[in-house]
């Protein structure tokens, strides 16, 4: 008896746990959280304190009315610049027109962005340019004095190096790097960098209340650092610090569970106010 009471026990709790999950990933998964993040560095420029930096990846199968939806969201939260993390969707000219709905995006500073390993960079790129963004691939340029913008080649379809990226920046400068897989921070030299911007591993895509992601152990492929890169706040293998976005759009059919999805909003400061 005690034996029947204690699986009628686990099966409820299993049944319990499952509804739990469907239920997460059919509402608030399906809701785009635009998370602020305030980062504050004493090499960040003083005239540009308060500076708005919207990151958007892994944009894969999103709608195009959600999409809009979220550039109509950016067009009232006063963004300077915005930057693209990679992966797009490569069909049916989708990534086209999901490159014509951001354009909309209205900055002080532009649009610039990096492939994933879900682009053709070159097409990805070529449609870019089309609507006024500027591609950086393996390279960067100064935006404002003090403040130097570089992004890499994606680790998996190419040759990313951080050094080529940077090397027009000067040791003054506040270096913010893009790289659609944060796995490149671990890999290549981060020394002088203040801050690394990355997508590509959805935030687990499917986490177990929220804490660990059994996604990435399945596809170990994903990352080469388990549990590293989920999501949110990191460091590369220099201590500098990484963020890695969950994703803003659906991958091909896959639900998400306890891992929404995200567009990041960075205010930049120089100094923490007293």
């Amino acid at each position: 008896m005690r034996i029947r009471k204690a699986i009628l026990a686990l099966f409820i709790l299993g049944v319990l746990v499952a509804v739990i999950h469907i239920v997460q990933s059919m509402t608030l998964d399906r809701i785009i959280h635009y998370t602020e993040v305030s980062f504050i560095s004493p090499r960040w420029p003083d005239e540009l304190d308060g500076y708005r930096i919207a990151f958007i990846s892994d944009v894969h199968t999103m709608t195009d009315e959600a999409l809009q939806g979220v550039v109509d969201e950016l067009n009232v939260r006063n963004i300077d610049i915005l930057l693209l993390g990679g992966d797009f969707s490569r069909h049916d000219g989708r990534y086209r027109r999901h490159i014509g709905i951001l354009s909309q995006v209205q900055t002080t500073d532009g649009i610039f962005g990096v492939e994933g390993n879900h682009d053709i960079a070159e097409n990805f790129f070529a449609a870019m340019v089309y609507y006024g963004m500027i591609p950086l691939s393996n390279s960067g340029l100064h935006i404002h004095e003090g403040f130097f913008l570089a992004g890499v080649e994606d680790l998996w379809n190419r040759n990313p190096c951080i050094a080529t990226a940077t090397a027009d920046a000067s040791e003054d400068d506040f270096v913010l790097l893009v790289s659609h897989n944060p796995d490149v921070s671990m890999q290549q030299d981060t020394i002088g960098i203040d801050l690394i911007v990355s997508g590509h591993t959805h935030g687990g895509q499917i986490r177990f209340f929220g804490l660990w992601a059994p996604y990435f152990t399945v596809r170990s492929s994903i990352t080469d650092y388990g549990q590293r890169f989920a999501m949110g706040w990191a460091q590369s293998r220099d201590g500098t610090p990484v963020y890695v976005s969950r994703g803003t759009g659906n991958y091909y059919g896959y639900p998400r569970v306890f891992a929404r999805p995200q567009v990041i909003l960075f205010t930049m400061e120089s100094l923490e106010e007293n």
